[in-house]
This record gives C-alpha cells, structure tokens and sequence, in this order.
C-alpha cells in the first residue's frame, strides 16, 4: 500500500495554510462557516483540555517544562544579583 503524499497533503505548510486560510475567508464571507457562541467554545475547550489530562505523560512534560522555565529565571536573577552585588 502506498504511503506517499499526494495533492493537498504534498504541499509544504505555507501553502497548504495560504490555501486553508482562503477556504476559511470565503465560507465566513458567504456565511456558511461556523460561529462558536462563548457557551460552545467554552464546551469545547473543556472537552479538549479533559481529554489532554489523560495522558499521564504528557502531563508530566508539561510540567517538568514548566519547572525549569521557572528556576532558569531564578538562576537569571541570582545572577544578576551576583553581578550587582560584586
């Protein structure tokens, strides 16, 4: 079975985004594209960040990406500290 990409999907990203963000332009034009109400994006953000936290690992590299973003400050600023102080 063939694998390769064809068409739509064998264009590099620009210009499958150019093309999409056209689609999106003209169906909101002729006002056939969708419009979420706050009750519904709302909904959907909840159903998308519940289906997110099940994966465990995930998760976790969120988090330990979260850490060491929060102690390179700390380091920055005892640098600083270091530097002013010296």
């Amino acid at each position: 079975m063939a694998t390769e990409k064809r068409g739509f999907a064998s264009m590099d990203e620009e210009k499958q985004r150019e093309i999409a963000s056209k689609g999106g332009k003209a169906a909101h034009e002729s006002g056939r594209a969708h419009e979420f109400t706050p009750e519904e994006a709302r909904e959907a953000g909840r159903k998308g960040g519940k289906a997110v936290s099940q994966d465990r690992e995930h998760m976790a590299a969120i988090g330990r990406k979260g850490g060491k973003n929060s102690h390179k400050k700390d380091n920055n600023n005892n640098e600083q500290d270091h530097d002013e102080n010296s």
